[in-house]
């Protein structure tokens, strides 16, 4: 009897200190959806501005170069795909979801891509697939670890295509939705093509006061540009670390709830067992009582 109620002692205090952690990373989960979903909503807005000043400068300038037509001739180039994953689990599908999306649209290029994985969880998914891994990247762990990071892409990004190396760029992340769902989405960032260049030209102005280009039209558009490839590359990695902490945030929630419910089984179980312990303390000690009244009543006839 002792022996059974310690086990489930002992099992009701592991499960307490389990919730205990899980309710922690719930916390931590909750914490950085919040501002990871700021800073993607801050974003949104410079990502606007960036582009309404692109479309100025295409106005004014006309058909100037731009810096992804640098392709050597006779270099054959390569495709690069980066596909957003995770370094940490407990994150449901997410992997799974981003990572299915991306070799499902990446079969359907003319040529095979070489693939930069954001993440060794994402990473070992893709070493299942096909596609070659020629690149990873560590998941920033704060929006204030973003920026480097997306420095150092920009930094592969620019060496490989300053030698011809790199023809198209596509990025795979998962994007919320609402509360904890997310989708997967792409978005090709290079080339900077024409077909770019025409929609950010044909793009209204919000105002009717059309605005000038101070100093040098090329040395704007080109600082344009890499603030449009840096935050396109921030915006994305904000946007899959959102996606992930709400699906690590959901995940602890299921995680809560199941433990209450096991804690209250074994909580259950523990009376019971108690009481029945009790019960039969009791019937021993009525037992007992009944035998001696029974021996004291025969030795006084």
């Amino acid at each position: 009897m002792s022996d059974t109620l310690a086990n489930l002692r002992r099992k009701i205090g592991g499960a307490g200190d389990l919730q205990s952690v899980v309710r922690t990373m719930k916390a931590a989960a909750a914490s950085n959806v919040g501002q990871y979903e700021k800073s993607v909503q801050a974003l949104a807005d410079y990502y606007r501005i960036v582009e309404l000043g692109l479309g100025a400068c295409f106005r004014e300038i006309g058909s100037a170069p731009l810096i992804a037509e640098r392709k050597k001739p006779g270099a054959a180039g390569a495709i690069v795909a980066i596909v957003f994953g995770t370094d940490q689990g407990l994150v449901g599908q997410f992997n799974e979801v981003v990572t299915d999306y991306a070799v499902k649209t990446l079969a359907t290029l003319s040529a095979k891509p070489e693939v930069w994985a954001f993440g060794e969880r994402v990473r070992a998914r893709l070493v299942d697939t096909a596609l070659p891994i020629v690149g990873l990247f560590s998941v920033p762990n704060s929006v204030k670890a973003i920026t480097p990071l997306v420095g150092q892409i920009l930094l592969e990004s620019e060496a490989h295509h300053t030698q011809g190396q790199v023809t198209e760029l596509y990025l795979f992340y998962n994007r919320l939705t609402s509360g904890a769902v997310y989708a997967p989405v792409t978005q090709r960032l290079l080339p900077l093509d024409e077909d770019w260049r025409q929609k950010l030209t044909e793009r209204p102005w919000p105002t009717s006061n059309l605005p000038e280009i101070m100093g040098g039209d090329t040395a704007t558009l080109q600082a344009l540009i890499r603030e449009y490839l840096f935050v396109s590359l921030f915006r994305a990695c904000a946007e899959s670390l959102a996606s992930e902490n709400a699906s690590r945030l959901a995940a602890m929630q299921r995680a809560d709830k199941n433990i209450d419910e096991l804690l209250e089984d074994l909580n259950r179980s523990f009376h019971r067992l108690r009481q029945s312990g009790i019960d039969e303390e009791l019937f021993d000690v009525v037992a007992g009582f009944e035998t001696l009244s029974s021996e004291q009543r025969e030795s006084t006839i």
